[in-house]
This record gives structure tokens, C-alpha cells and sequence, in this order.
């Protein structure tokens, strides 16, 4: 008897498409189920075999494929793709995907596509993207499973049996069933397990944890992440001003959330804005725009480190060797004052610092700082005795050196704070903003100490 012939074991996206049935397609999906893989492949297609491929691809197994895709490479697919087969992917695609894809499209697009899909999952879809696009609801997922808190344990699970055959594939079922009244208020959660195991008569009401950590419509994204990660849920209500349920936002959700947030502070400390799109696909133009701003604040604040090199000019031509250690002293005090911020930050951002440690930080970061001066002004006396310059410009030097780390230690530890206190993203202390500040207060640090150690100036 003749075997049949096994199924490749590798196949790419150019011959899945030149083969041009939905069967290679679907096979290429099961082969290749990398992201990073399959986005790499797509990128390397032709306008043509990108038509191809949209016209070929069932919608089933297109939202299965862009369901893996970075947002900015899905949009371009659902782009180029024909409107019908587009909306025919975003209906089976997850309710919050969808809603974050739609939302990229120009209003033209998105309206046509919604037209073109069903008016149910339209409602569902125009739910999402009336909310602002970095709030807990526009990253939720509407579709939640609710029993009547009214209802006994029986009657509830034969609702919650009836309520899983309509939900949809996005709805996150596997953990809690949430009790509400008429009016969709929010009443208590209970996870399947107890309500399976609870005595078929017993009432909804009194299985469920009534005090249910919520938040709110309009609560910024990254306070949603953090709450669902710090209280460990596996979903996260999401409610209105009523306390009516709205949906739920996932943990799947807040590794986006988390990820999105962690690249525009990384950004925003690198002294730039963020990007907004992948690194790979941003122009020359976008990174222009996304850069020059901040450069030429810094530019701006870092004018006046010549102006004070100007003041002490005298102080420069009578002892020219403290210009030999300018760099040096400027340096360290940024780099310094950058530890610091960069540590704080991450700190405030997983909540291990907050408002009220104001205190307990500026304490340990200047006690820290003492340590650090001690050792810095050594190492900057050592320097100045390496270059042989004379006794009181190497004093000068490793004071100041001191006086420095101090100065930065201080204003480092205290801006993230302040900024917290006043509403603004700690973040925008970026590296460079730090060295730019204490580049030219360092340097009337250095040079009053020189004034007061150095006779040549009248010290």
C-alpha cells in the first residue's frame, strides 16, 4: 500500500501565496507561527502578492494572522486588503484588537469598513472607540459573563452555560462570573469554581466577594495595569460612574499596556518623544520630528554653561589650569545625577516609591552621595596630581568633585517627585535634562570653591 505523501515541514509566504489556495495559506500559518517571523515575511512581499495574499487568505485565518502582527503592520494589511475581506476579519478578530486597529485608519476607512460589517459587532466596536484611546476602556473587553446576583447557584450556572454558546472567543471567561441586577450594577465576583461547587440552591448574593477592586471608564491605562498586576487578577472590571459594568480589561491586555508605557518612558529618559510606532518603521523625518524639540531645549538650557564660563573668565586666565578639569567635574555630576533619576523612575513606576518617601529618599540618596563624593574627590585628586598641577588647584578639585555629587544627588532625587506631585511624567528627567542642569550649576560650584580655596583668586 502506497503512504501518502507528509506535509512539508518548511514552507514560505511567497510559495504559499504563488500556490494561491486558502489550504497553503492556512498551512503557512500552522508552519510558521513566530510573530517576529511571519511580520518578517509579510514585510518582504510585494504590493502584489500583499493583494494576493487578502484575496486568497479566509477571514478566519486572516485575523488569526494579524491577531499575531505588530498594530502598525496589521494596519497596513487591513489597508491594502478589499473591504469586505477587511471587515470580515475584523468581525472575527478579538473586540479590543479591533478597536485599537480601527482606531489607527484615517475616519474614512474606518467608517467604511464598519459599514460593511454587522451591525451587533458595529455597536460593539463604536463602544470602544468612543472612549480616549490611553483609557482602561478603550482596552477592555466588553464581552463578560454576568448572572443575576438574585439568581441561585443553579439558575446562575445554567445562565452562565447559555451566556458562553454567544460569547465570543475574545471574552475571557476562565476566571470569574460577575454578579450584576438589572441595570448591569455591579453587585460581586465569583470564580467558576466556587459557583460550580456551591449548593445548588444557594443564593448568587451570598457566594460573592462584594468588595470588587474596580476602576473606572476613564482611568489612565498604565493605573489600570498596575492595579490588575499589584492585586494579581486575571481581569480587571472596568465600570462607569454608576458602577455599572462596562467590561473587563485582561491581563493579555496589560502586557501591551505594560510594554507601550515601559518604551515611552525609555524614550522620554533618552531625551526624546516617543515614537509611536515601531523603530524599523519610523522615517528620518518622524525621528526628526520626534527629537528636535527636546535637543533644542537642551541646546536652550545648555547656553547659559557659557555664560557662566564667561563670568569667570578672570578667574580662568589667572589659574588656567582649572579649565583642565571641567569636563571631568561637569561629567560626574550628570552622570551621577542620572543614576539617580534613572533608578527613582523605575522605582515610582512599579510603586516602590511614592509621594510620601520624599523623605526617606533624599535621606539615602545624600547619604549614598557622601559616599560617592568620598570617593570621586579621590579619584579627582589623583587625576589633578597625575597632570602635576599645584597643591591648592588639586584640593580645589577634589572639593568641588564633592560639592558636586552632592549638589546632583540632591536635585535628582528630589525632581522625579516634585514632577509626580504636580501631575507630569517623571519620565521627561531624562539623562540628558539632568547633565544639562547640573553642567552649569556645577560650574559655579567649582568656581567659588576655587575663589575661596585658590589665593590667586583672593581665596
Amino acid at each position: 500500500m502506497r503512504s501518502a505523501t507528509p506535509p512539508p515541514t518548511t514552507l514560505d509566504l511567497h510559495q504559499a501565496i504563488a500556490l494561491g489556495t486558502p489550504k497553503a495559506i492556512e498551512l503557512w500559518l500552522d508552519l510558521v507561527d513566530d510573530p517576529v517571523d511571519r511580520a518578517d515575511q509579510l514585510t518582504d512581499l510585494t504590493r502584489e502578492e500583499v493583494v494576493q495574499l487578502a484575496r486568497t487568505i479566509p477571514p478566519a485565518q486572516a485575523a488569526d494572522l494579524v491577531d499575531t502582527l505588530d498594530l502598525h503592520v496589521a494596519v497596513d494589511a487591513t489597508r491594502i486588503a478589499p473591504p469586505e475581506n477587511a471587515a470580515a476579519m475584523l468581525t472575527r478578530m478579538e473586540s479590543d484588537r479591533a478597536a485599537a486597529l480601527l482606531r489607527e485608519l484615517d475616519p474614512p476607512e474606518r467608517e467604511r469598513l464598519l459599514a460593511a460589517m454587522p451591525t451587533e459587532r458595529v455597536q460593539v466596536l463604536r463602544g470602544l472607540l468612543q472612549w480616549p484611546e490611553g483609557s482602561a476602556a478603550a482596552h477592555m473587553v466588553p464581552d463578560v459573563v454576568t448572572v443575576q446576583d438574585s439568581a441561585t447557584a443553579r439558575e446562575a450556572i445554567h445562565e452562565v452555560r447559555t451566556h458562553k454558546a454567544k460569547l465570543r472567543q475574545d471574552s475571557h471567561i476562565g476566571a470569574y462570573v460577575f454578579a450584576v441586577d438589572d441595570e448591569q450594577h455591579l453587585h460581586g465576583v465569583v470564580s467558576f469554581r466556587d459557583l460550580v461547587l456551591a449548593d445548588p440552591d444557594v443564593v448568587v448574593h451570598n457566594l460573592v466577594e462584594h468588595d470588587v477592586i474596580t476602576v473606572e471608564a476613564l482611568t489612565d491605562q498604565e493605573e489600570a495595569a498596575k492595579v490588575l498586576v499589584k492585586h494579581r487578577l486575571l481581569a480587571l472590571p472596568v465600570v462607569d460612574g454608576d458602577n455599572r459594568l462596562l467590561g473587563v480589561v485582561t491581563s493579555d491586555d496589560v502586557s501591551d499596556i505594560v510594554e507601550e508605557e515601559a518604551t515611552e518612558d525609555a524614550e522620554r529618559q533618552g531625551g526624546s518623544q516617543p515614537l509611536e510606532v515601531p523603530y524599523m518603521r519610523a522615517s528620518p523625518w518622524l525621528l526628526w520630528r520626534k527629537r528636535i524639540v527636546w535637543l533644542l531645549v537642551l541646546f536652550v538650557a545648555e547656553a547659559y554653561t557659557g555664560t557662566v564660563l564667561q563670568a569667570f573668565e578672570d578667574e580662568l586666565d589667572a589659574v588656567v589650569a582649572l579649565a583642565f578639569f571641567i569636563p571631568l567635574l561637569i561629567g560626574t555630576g550628570g552622570n551621577t545625577g542620572t543614576q539617580i533619576t534613572t533608578t527613582l523612575i523605575r522605582a515610582m513606576a512599579t510603586e516602590n516609591v511614592r509621594l510620601r518617601d520624599v523623605g526617606r529618599v533624599i535621606s539615602k540618596e545624600l547619604t549614598t552621595g557622601v559616599f560617592i563624593a568620598a570617593a570621586m574627590a579621590t579619584a579627582g585628586f589623583i587625576r589633578a596630581w597625575t597632570l602635576g598641577v599645584e597643591s591648592q588647584v588639586m584640593i580645589t578639585v577634589a572639593v568641588a568633585l564633592a560639592c558636586i555629587v552632592l549638589w546632583s544627588s540632591l536635585i535628582a532625587s528630589m525632581i522625579p517627585l516634585l514632577l509626580k506631585k504636580l501631575r507630569v511624567d517623571p519620565a521627561v528627567v531624562s539623562g540628558p535634562m539632568i547633565a544639562t542642569v547640573v553642567d552649569g550649576t556645577g560650574l559655579l560650584i567649582y568656581f567659588e570653591v576655587a575663589r575661596w580655596l585658590l589665593p590667586e583668586l583672593g581665596g
